[in-house]
This record gives structure tokens, C-alpha cells and sequence, in this order.
């Protein structure tokens, strides 16, 4: 038998409260971009906002939606917003994506068996 999506929750420790808010924080792509970039370092709000095509509002808005998320954490250092990715987060929702990948793969193995079979059965009853 398969993993349960309520196992696949206990295992990743997400509650699904927070698996919404994983999969809302990376439904965008400057969402993901914010995310990709201070995954590699810390980053100051004002210099991610430099590029993106949006206001410095949008962009603090997309950050406190990471934020929320777990993905990221925000600091202040004087007058600077620093950024940076959370990575013990974003495992988990590594781990999260896994087990969804691991679950859909035994379907699908599953329904490989069920049409290789599928022949044989009929060759039996037809005889």
C-alpha cells in the first residue's frame, strides 16, 4: 500500500497550514527568484529590489510572503532589511516534494503492472 497524503505530512513536519503557504510563497516567479538568490547569501531587501521591474513595496511584500513561509529569514542591521534563505525549511519542503513524487511513481507503477497483466488475462478467459 502507498503513503497517505496525512503520512506524507508527519513525515515532512508540515502541518497543512504550512504546506499552503510553501506552495503560495513559490507560486510566483520573482517569488522564486528571491528565494534562488539568497539562497547563496544574504541580501540586503534594498538590493533585491533593484532588480525587479516593481515597486520597493512589491518587493517587500514578496519577501514577507517568503517569510511567512518559513523559506526565508529577515534581519535588520541598522537601517537595512537583510534576507536570506532558510535551507532547514526549504528541505522540508524538499522532503515534502518527494514524497509526493514517491507516492505519484507507485501509482504510476501500479498501473504499469495492472495493463502488463491485462494481456494475459484476457488470453486466459478467452481460451
Amino acid at each position: 500500500m502507498g503513503v497517505t497524503y496525512n503520512q506524507m505530512v508527519a513525515q515532512t513536519e508540515l502541518s497543512d497550514e504550512q504546506i499552503d503557504r510553501v506552495f503560495h510563497a513559490l507560486a510566483t516567479a520573482t517569488r522564486r527568484d528571491i528565494l534562488r538568490r539568497t539562497i547563496d547569501g544574504e541580501l540586503s531587501v534594498s538590493t533585491l529590489a533593484k532588480d525587479y521591474d516593481m515597486s520597493f513595496a512589491a518587493v517587500q511584500k514578496n519577501v514577507a510572503v517568503l517569510e511567512e513561509a518559513g523559506l526565508i529569514v529577515k534581519r535588520a542591521e541598522g537601517r537595512e532589511r537583510l534576507v536570506r534563505a532558510d535551507p532547514a525549511m526549504i528541505a522540508k519542503a524538499r522532503a515534502l516534494l518527494a514524497k509526493y513524487e514517491e507516492l505519484w511513481r507507485s501509482r504510476i507503477d501500479r498501473l504499469d503492472a495492472l495493463l502488463a497483466e491485462e494481456p494475459e488475462t484476457q488470453r486466459t478467459e478467452g481460451e
